[in-house]
Parts: structure tokens; C-alpha cells; sequence
């Protein structure tokens, strides 16, 4: 078995270091309105070198239960962050950053939006735009249609900025 520090030597990490930088992005994420565990969970796959671990991994590296990674897990699943697959020849779970997963973050926000749009258009049809609450849902509706239209540019103009970076060629 070796040692810690042979471990970090061998890894060219501080592996303490590193564990800090997850809780600490792990809570401005959680301030930021994640759920908390689902917070740490998505930190600890970002930093980890392939962008994937088993939740036995999961709940090692930050001395958590199985079902807290479980629930976790299944909160990043559902908005899209982290996706499962089986380790070959085995029955354990992978869990997995999804590629590019800012930009399919933000474009899944996208559709939450034009979904909101629909639903508060309806709001406006109901109230009444003269009313007093319709004038506000309105002016929400204009506001997240600006929204969409800036992001999707955006979104366009993020692919062609990426292709002029010197990224490394990565799995994730």
C-alpha cells in the first residue's frame, strides 16, 4: 500500500489542495442555488482527471454515504450535468461530466426558458396586458425572449472563439 504522500508525488498533486478547491467551488455553487451535495459531487468530477468516478470513488473522496452521492447523482442527471454508464465488465456505475457540459448547461436553460415564455405569455393572454400584472409578465416575457436571442448568439460565438483557444485535447 503506498502512502499518501507518495500518492500526491506520484499524481503531482496535493491532494488536500485539491479537495479544498472543491469544497470551496462546491459552495459558490451552493450559494449559487445547486443543491448541496449535488454541489460537491459535480465539483469532485470536475476535478478529477477523466471527468468520471463510481460512487464508491464518489463517497470516498468526500466522505459522504452511498445514498448521498445516489441522490445527488440523480439530481445532476436530471438537469443534464453528469451522465451514467457501466464500467466495462462490470455492474458498478460510472458517473460522468457530459462533454461540453457548460454549454449543454446553459443550452438546456435555454429551453426552460422558451418553456417559462409559453406558460407566461398564457399569464399575459389571462390578466390582461392593461393590467397592472399582465404589464409585468410581459415585460418578463420580453425580457427572457432577449435572453434567448443573446444566448444563442452567444452560444455561436463560443464554438468559433473555442476552435481560435490552445486547448489541450481532453476526454471530457
Amino acid at each position: 500500500m503506498t502512502s499518501e504522500t507518495e500518492e500526491n508525488t506520484r499524481s503531482g498533486r496535493d491532494e488536500e489542495a485539491v479537495s479544498r478547491f472543491v469544497e470551496r467551488f462546491a459552495s459558490e455553487m451552493t450559494e449559487a442555488g445547486m443543491q448541496r451535495m449535488a454541489s460537491r459531487v459535480f465539483a469532485a468530477l470536475l476535478a478529477d482527471d477523466d471527468g468520471s468516478m463510481t460512487s464508491a470513488e464518489l463517497a470516498v473522496a468526500l466522505q459522504i454515504s452511498p445514498a448521498a452521492v445516489s441522490g445527488a447523482v440523480s439530481y445532476l442527471t436530471q438537469v443534464s450535468m453528469v451522465g451514467r454508464e457501466r464500467d466495462p465488465g462490470s455492474r458498478r456505475d460510472r458517473y460522468r461530466l457530459i462533454d461540453e457540459v457548460w454549454f449543454s448547461t446553459f443550452a438546456s436553460r435555454d429551453r426552460v426558458l422558451t418553456r417559462w415564455e409559453s406558460t407566461l405569455k398564457e399569464g399575459v393572454r389571462i390578466l390582461g396586458e392593461d393590467t397592472p400584472a399582465g404589464a409585468r409578465i410581459a415585460e418578463t416575457v420580453a425580457f427572457f425572449e432577449f435572453l434567448q436571442a443573446e444566448l444563442v448568439g452567444m452560444m455561436g460565438r463560443w464554438h468559433e472563439h473555442r476552435k481560435t483557444l490552445d486547448l489541450p485535447n481532453r476526454p471530457v
